[in-house]
């Protein structure tokens, strides 16, 4: 997957790692991917319906040693 930029946003809690992915993908062109890594459990469902109602797409989510990872693809 060719990500454009990596947003840390771990360590976050709910609204804030929806705040900072909507400032990050200001500065990313349509088509590019923004690879985020969040701690906050609701990230999930929150990052899923803030894309959708973006106009982007979630790629791609994962779990690892406690970080939630997600792809998303500027709309």
């Amino acid at each position: 997957m060719n990500v454009k930029k990596v947003l840390d946003a771990k360590g976050l809690a709910c609204p804030m790692p929806i705040v900072k992915t909507k400032k990050e993908m200001e500065t990313i062109d349509s088509g590019e991917i923004l690879e985020i890594h969040a701690t906050d459990k609701g990230a999930k469902s929150d990052l899923t319906a803030w894309a959708k109602s973006g106009g982007h797409e979630l790629l791609q989510d994962s779990e690892e040693d406690g970080v939630l990872k997600f792809w998303v693809q500027k709309g």
